[in-house]
């Protein structure tokens, strides 16, 4: 079981919209839960987990929506966005998209 589990029973439409502490544009919404694993500012804290900062708008989107639909067997992810709404799954997408890039300095 994953220990983020408790964190679904909030419910998605009531988490605030964080500000993201490596840039100025606008975050995506509901990113309160996606910052558990993806960071706040869409760099994962986890070497398993995937950056969500910078990819492509097209990408993620059609990630997400594999993850909803179920082809991506990854319980927890099908819980958190098979909640959202399409204009929310947009958004989501489009706010990661637009986030810089984590780029890792050498001699780290």
């Amino acid at each position: 079981m994953y220990p983020f589990m408790l964190a679904l029973a909030v419910p998605l439409a009531g988490i605030a919209t964080l500000a993201m502490a490596r840039n100025t544009s606008t975050p995506p919404p509901q990113v309160g839960l996606c910052a558990a694993c993806h960071g706040r500012d869409g760099v994962a804290r986890r070497a398993d987990t995937p950056n969500l900062a910078g990819q492509r708008y097209d990408f993620l989107r059609e990630a997400m929506n594999t993850y909803r639909r179920g082809c991506r067997e990854v319980p927890l992810m099908r819980t958190v966005l098979g909640s959202l709404s399409t204009t929310q799954l947009d958004a989501l997408a489009h706010g990661y998209a637009v986030q810089r890039p984590f780029c890792p300095t050498s001699g780290s």
